[in-house]
C-alpha cells in the first residue's frame, strides 16, 4: 500500500516554502530545496563567511523557511522542526529517501524541465510520485522529457496562495498517468491536507485560473468602459453579488497587480482559439500603473495606499493621481444587505437599476456565458467548476450556481435583450442543480440530462439529512437531527451562530433525546462558523432598559444548559470551526470530546467588551488548572495564572494546534 511520510519541495520562495509548511502540517518531515547563492550578501561578508559555508549555500531555503513562520504558514511554530532546508547541489540525493517530490520553481517550461532531466529523475526514489506545482503550464509537455517510469507517477499538484488556508487544490493529470496514482493523490490530498481537490484537464490555466482571471480582467474593461473609480467597483463587486470582500480592485492588489498582468498575457498567449481571447488584454491603465511600481500591496501601493496618517487613498486611474479613498452609496447593495443568503443578495443587487448593478451584471453577465462556453473544454461537469472557483476565488456560489439563483430562464431572456448569443446548451435546462429527496443531481451539459451527485463515503450533509425528514425538532435557531445509530446533532443556525435563549433551550432538549432516546450527541453546523459567541445584542438592549433580572434569566439559561452538556448521561462531541468564541469556547469546555478543525479560531473573548465570561468558561479554566497541576505534581497557582491570563487578554487560538497550549482542549 502506497504511503507518504516524507516529501520534498523543490524551490523555496514563497510559495514553495508555504508549501513544505503546510505538508510539515499534515504530519509530513519535510527537505526544503533552493538554489546555492552566487554570491555573499553584506550581512555574510561582514561575518567574513565564505560561499563554502553551509549556512550561505542554504540561504534560500533557510530564508523561505523563516518567512513561512513568520507569515503563519505553520499551524504552530514548533511544527517548522519537521522542516530541514538544503540546496540542489549538495543535497538533492536526499530525494532517494521522499515519497513525494513536489517541484515549486519558477513558472518558465524549460527550466522545470531542466530540473527534472539534470537533479530529480537521477536522485528519485523508486515509487516516488513526482508533481509540478505550475499554474497552467502543460503537463503533457512536462511529461514528454521524463523516463516511462516516471512518467506514470507524475501530475500537476496546483496549490494555491496561501497553502494552508486556501482550500483548493487543482490535480491534472497527463495522458501517461497511471489513474490509480490520481486517486490516491485525490485522497491523501483530501484527507492528509485537508484540501478540496478538483481533477482538471490539461487546458490554459487549468479551471479556477482561466474563470477567475476572466473574471478579474472583464470587470477591470466594465469599470473602465463605465467610467467607475476603484471604490465603485469594489462596492458591488463582492460580497452583495456572492463574492469575497476583496472584490475587484482589491484583489488585484492583493494578488499582485504585475502578477496579474503577466497571467492575463500568458492566457492569451496560449488561448489562442477562444473566441473571448481579448478580454486578457488588461487596459492600458494597468500596465501603465505596473510601469510606474503600483503593484499593489506588496509594492504598499496599487488601487489603494495606505497613509502615513493611516487614511486610505484610491488610485484615480484617469488622472494617475491618489486621491482620499470613498465609500460609495449604491440602492443595489444596500437591497443585497437586507437579505441573508448569497443567492438572495445576488439577485436583490441585480433587481436595482444603478450604475453598480449595471457593472455587476455586466461583468457576471459575460463570466457565466464564459464558463458555460468553457464546458466541455476545461472540465466535463459543472460541480469541479463551481468547485474551483469556490474554493480557489472565496465566491460564495460558484458560476453554476449563480445561474440558479439568479434564475437561467431569466437570465437567458436579459443576456438576449442586451443583443448577446446565448449558448444553446444554457436553453435545456431550467437549474443546474435539483433535489429528489435527499439525492442531490447535478446538469450535465453535455450529456443533457441529470446526473445524481456521488456522496463521499464517511461524510454527512446537514441539508441532504433536512431533505430526508431527518431533523426531529426545530426553532429559528436550532435543530436537531437523527444522524442514524442513535448519535444525534444539535446545529446552530442563527446570525453567526450566536447563542441566545432559544438555542439553550434547544441544548437542553437535545441532552434529554440524546440521553432517552440514543447513545451520543455531536454539536456542530456546516454554517461559515462555529460560534461568534452570545448574542450580545440582546444582553445590551437588557442593560439599556435596566431589565437586570431577565439578564439574570439568561445568565443562570447558559449555565445550567452547558452544564447539562456537561453531565450528559451520554458522550458530548463539539466539532468546532473557523470561529469560536465567547460562548461558543463554552460549548466546546464543557464536551466530552472535541473535534476541532485545523482552522479554528478559540478564545473567551468576553472581557473585549468589557464582560466576564457567564457561561462556565472561568469554571472550567479552573478545573483544567487543577488537573494540570496534579498530573505534574505542582503548584496550581501558575496554571491558573496562565489560563486567566488568557482571558483577561481575550486571547484567541490562531490553529487547532494551539488549542492544546491554551488548555482548551485536551491531549488523548
Amino acid at each position: 500500500m502506497k504511503q507518504i511520510k516524507r516529501a520534498a519541495v523543490l524551490g523555496a520562495g514563497v510559495m514553495g516554502a508555504n508549501i513544505a509548511a503546510h505538508l510539515a502540517n499534515a504530519g509530513l518531515e519535510v527537505l526544503l530545496l533552493d538554489m546555492v547563492p552566487k554570491e555573499l550578501n553584506d550581512a555574510e561578508k561582514a561575518k567574513g563567511l565564505s560561499l563554502e559555508n553551509p549556512a550561505v549555500r542554504n540561504r534560500f531555503a533557510a530564508a523561505g523557511l523563516q518567512g513561512s513562520i513568520k507569515g503563519r504558514g505553520f499551524y504552530h511554530k514548533d511544527y517548522a522542526g519537521q522542516v530541514t532546508v538544503g540546496n540542489f547541489d549538495d543535497d538533492i540525493a536526499k530525494l532517494k529517501d521522499c515519497d513525494w517530490v513536489v517541484e515549486v520553481v519558477i513558472e518558465n517550461m524549460e527550466v522545470k524541465k531542466n530540473l527534472f532531466i539534470d537533479k530529480v529523475v537521477p536522485n528519485l526514489k523508486e515509487g516516488a510520485i513526482l508533481t509540478s506545482n505550475t499554474s497552467g503550464l502543460s503537463v503533457n509537455a512536462m511529461a514528454e522529457v521524463l523516463p516511462e517510469v516516471v512518467r506514470k507517477n507524475f501530475l500537476v499538484t496546483h496549490f494555491f496562495n496561501p497553502p494552508r488556508y486556501m482550500r483548493l487544490l487543482e490535480l491534472v493529470a497527463s495522458k501517461y498517468t497511471d489513474p490509480a496514482v490520481i486517486e490516491f493523490m485525490s485522497e491523501f490530498c483530501a484527507r492528509r491536507l485537508g484540501k478540496g481537490i478538483v481533477v482538471c484537464k490539461d487546458t490554459p490555466n487549468f479551471i479556477a485560473n482561466r474563470i477567475g482571471v476572466f473574471s478579474m480582467c472583464n470587470g477591470m474593461h466594465h469599470m473602465q468602459q463605465m467610467g467607475l473609480s476603484a471604490e465603485e467597483a469594489d462596492a458591488i463587486s463582492g460580497p452583495a453579488t456572492g463574492r469575497p470582500s476583496s472584490a475587484l480592485c482589491k484583489l488585484f492588489d492583493l494578488v499582485g497587480i504585475d502578477t496579474l498582468a503577466m497571467v492575463a498575457e500568458n492566457t492569451y498567449n496560449l488561448v489562442e482559439g477562444d473566441e473571448d481571447r481579448d478580454t486578457f488584454l488588461l487596459p492600458d491603465f494597468v500596465t501603465a500603473m505596473v510601469k510606474n511600481g503600483l503593484t499593489g500591496r506588496k509594492a504598499k501601493q496599487g488601487f489603494y495606499r495606505r497613509e502615513k496618517d493611516k487614511s486610505t487613498s484610491c488610485y484615480d486611474y484617469t488622472s494617475g493621481e491618489f486621491n482620499p479613498a470613498r465609500k460609495p452609496v449604491f440602492d443595489s447593495v444596500s437591497a443585497a444587505k437586507k437579505v441573508s443568503t448569497p443567492g438572495e443578495k445576488l439577485k436583490a443587487a441585480l433587481s436595482v437599476d444603478d450604475a453598480a448593478a449595471q457593472f455587476a451584471w455586466r461583468n457576471l453577465r459575460d463570466t457565466l456565458l464564459y464558463t458555460v462556453k468553457r464546458i466541455p473544454e476545461i472540465a466535463d461537469d459543472i460541480i469541479n467548476v463551481d468547485n474551483a472557483v469556490k474554493w480557489g476565488f472565496g465566491w460564495s456560489l460558484g458560476p453554476f450556481e449563480m445561474l440558479d439563483a439568479y434564475g437561467v430562464s431569466d437570465f437567458v431572456k436579459r443576456v438576449e435583450a442586451d443583443g448577446l448569443r446565448v449558448p444553446a446548451s444554457l436553453k435545456q435546462v431550467e437549474s443546474f442543480y435539483r433535489y429528489e429527496g435527499a439525492t442531490q443531481s447535478a446538469w450535465d451539459l453535455v450529456a443533457g440530462e441529470y446526473r445524481a451527485l456521488p456522496v463521499k463515503p464517511g461524510s454527512i450533509e446537514l441539508d441532504s439529512l433536512k431533505r430526508a425528514g431527518k431533523v426531529i425538532e426545530s426553532s429559528n435557531d436550532a435543530s436537531i437531527y437523527d444522524l442514524g445509530d442513535g448519535v444525534f446533532c444539535l446545529e446552530f443556525h442563527s446570525k453567526m451562530n450566536a447563542i441566545d435563549l432559544d438555542i439553550l433551550d434547544m441544548i437542553a432538549r437535545a441532552v434529554e433525546l440524546a440521553e432517552t432516546q440514543g447513545v451520543g450527541l455531536v454539536v456542530a453546523n456546516q454554517g461559515k462558523v462555529f460560534s461568534a459567541g452570545a448574542n450580545l445584542g440582546k444582553f445590551a438592549a437588557n442593560i439599556k432598559e435596566k431589565n437586570f433580572t431577565g439578564i439574570e434569566e439568561m445568565i443562570v439559561a447558559f449555565q445550567t444548559s452547558l452544564m447539562a452538556l456537561k453531565y450528559s448521561a451520554v458522550p458530548v462531541v463539539a466539532a468546532p470551526f473557523n470561529l469560536a468564541l465567547g460562548g461558543g469556547c463554552e460549548v466546546t469546555l464543557h464536551a466530552d470530546a472535541v473535534a476541532a478543525h485545523a482552522e479554528t479560531n478559540m478564545g473567551l473573548v468576553e472581557i473585549g467588551v468589557g464582560l466576564i465570561p457567564a457561561g462556565g468558561g472561568t469554571k472550567e479554566m479552573a478545573l483544567r488548572a487543577i488537573d494540570q497541576a496534579a498530573s505534574y505534581r505542582a503548584e496550581v497557582l501558575p496554571f491558573i495564572q496562565k489560563h486567566f491570563q488568557n482571558i483577561l487578554t481575550a486571547k484567541v487560538s490562531t490553529s487547532a494546534a494551539d488549542l492544546y497550549g491554551m488548555g482548551l482542549m485536551r491531549g488523548a
